[in-house]
């Protein structure tokens, strides 16, 4: 797959999380700074890296190892304005693979850390421990992950080949993707896919095929592809969720997106990705 944050490409080394292990050697550590999704960058083009002297005080994330080389995170409230901190959703497109996995993993840890900072058992405050990985309630002993929701999200077209874009309330005229929703407690990813067409664009859905994933940390998503084969094509939106939606054909998709009359999502997201496998050929610009 070719968009960002598709590949892990260090070594997590849990074995090194505990007690602060991936601290004790003498060997070299390079600290990127997060606040919120804001990272450090050089130029507002790559990530910062700092050394371990140079970090701000703040909630340290190991993040692994990669060519003998030990990464590690500082979650702060925010970036200092020397640092050149740009939010990873922009910074994305513009960083290598290695880069774009290792931030996709602090800022998604930074963020859950961020919003889950008591015990869902007691309520009292919890410490974090385990390099970051964990929380840990000293009132009840009860032990908090990270979380991650499973979202699908959807390419689906009709026997005719084209495929339904919708647009959300708050998006501006002209901005389409494709639809998404997040899974729901004993459902099946495929069941899923079909339910959440049904509630948005009214179209039932047969077939349905996995095209690849992609983990979306804002705050903490894991974003399931798929392609899925629509057996009706009358449009009923929810007007909650989506305002309008319509059948693109390839060249329509072509055409619109030359004169922006069509815009769709960047190249950061599987969404892009999804309507670029099914597209074939050039889609022009995105999103700002």
């Amino acid at each position: 797959m070719d968009y960002a944050f598709d590949h892990a490409q260090h070594d997590r080394a849990a074995h090194l999380r505990k007690d602060d292990a991936w601290r004790a050697a003498d060997v070299d550590t390079r600290v990127l700074v997060i606040g919120g999704e804001h990272v450090a960058t050089v130029g507002g083009q790559g990530l910062r890296w700092v050394t371990m002297s140079e970090a701000p005080e703040g909630d340290w994330i190991f993040l692994g190892i990669k060519h003998d080389v030990r990464y590690a995170a500082v979650v702060v409230q925010t970036v200092a304005p020397e640092l050149e901190p740009v939010s990873l959703r922009v910074l994305g497109p513009s960083i290598t693979p290695d880069e774009a996995s290792l931030a996709v993993h602090a800022v998604g840890i930074a963020r859950w850390h961020q919003i889950h900072r008591h015990c869902a058992r007691c309520g009292s405050v919890t410490n974090i421990v385990e390099a970051g990985h964990q929380r840990l309630c000293p009132v009840c002993g009860a032990h908090h992950f990270p979380r991650t929701d499973p979202a699908v999200i959807m390419l689906i077209t009709d026997d005719q080949d084209r495929a339904v874009l919708g647009r959300q309330p708050s998006w501006p005229e002209g901005r389409f993707s494709t639809l998404a929703g997040f899974v729901e407690p004993g459902e099946t990813l495929d069941d899923a896919v079909r339910r959440e067409v049904m509630e948005e664009v009214g179209l039932q859905v047969g077939e349905v095929e996995y095209a690849g994933s992609q983990p979306w940390p804002f705050p903490s998503s894991l974003m399931l592809g798929f392609f899925g084969k629509a057996l009706t094509s009358d449009i009923t939106v929810d007007q909650d969720e989506i305002a309008e939606a319509h059948w693109f054909t390839r060249e329509e998709v072509t055409e619109m997106t030359a004169s922006s009359e069509l815009l769709l999502p960047p190249n950061v997201s599987i969404s892009r990705w999804l309507l670029q496998q099914w597209h074939g050929g050039t889609i022009h610009g995105t999103w700002a």
